[in-house]
């Protein structure tokens, strides 16, 4: 198989089930801002490879499911309103995203200002992945017949990424840079 069609040339594309669209339509903004969130996940947890901590292995496998999902949730969107999505997205997805949030969160001293994505590589690029789903979720929002659980898995995953990065600046001994509002 090549990788290259040439069909995207003019500026097209095609959705799910070979419906062509702009390459500016929002479906694609949405699932392509998906995907760049999940390349940049995928570079948070490369800066772990020389590291280690007892959490480590679960950390990554959590990364992993994540990454999986939001392949998944990209694809969800790139499908059309009026065609049968392949994967369904549940409120489970959505739950165990808090789940874990909370989780964490148990570890993490608490919050009393804001913080500045700061720390180690991985946090620091956890923090990008977060600011990157949130524009997914902007995009996701003006889309006509957009699965809500859609809306609030991209909600919910830049929380969990949030704390994602402070849990792994924890973890390692990290401080967080905290806001100095007087500057």
């Amino acid at each position: 198989m090549r990788i290259y069609t040439r069909s995207g040339d003019k500026g097209t594309t095609s959705l799910v089930y070979g419906k062509r669209v702009d390459k500016d339509d929002s479906r694609v903004e949405a699932y392509g801002t998906c995907d760049e969130a999940n390349s940049m996940i995928g570079l948070a947890v490369s800066y772990l490879d020389s590291l280690d901590w007892n959490e480590k292995a679960a950390f990554l496998q959590q990364m992993h499911r994540i990454q999986t999902i939001l392949f998944h949730v990209g694809s969800e969107l790139a499908t059309p309103p009026d065609r049968e999505v392949a994967w369904k997205l549940s409120e489970a997805h959505v739950k165990e995203l808090e789940e874990q949030i909370d989780k964490w969160d148990e570890t993490l001293p608490s919050l009393t200002q804001f913080i500045l994505p700061s720390g180690h590589t991985t946090s620091s690029a956890l923090q990008v992945a977060r600011t990157i789903v949130r524009r997914a979720e902007r995009i996701a929002v003006g889309i006509d017949q957009v699965n809500p659980l859609v809306l609030s898995y991209l909600n919910r995953l830049s929380d969990y990424l949030f704390v994602a990065a402070r849990y792994v600046n924890n973890q390692l001994g990290r401080k967080e840079a905290i806001l100095n509002p007087e500057i």
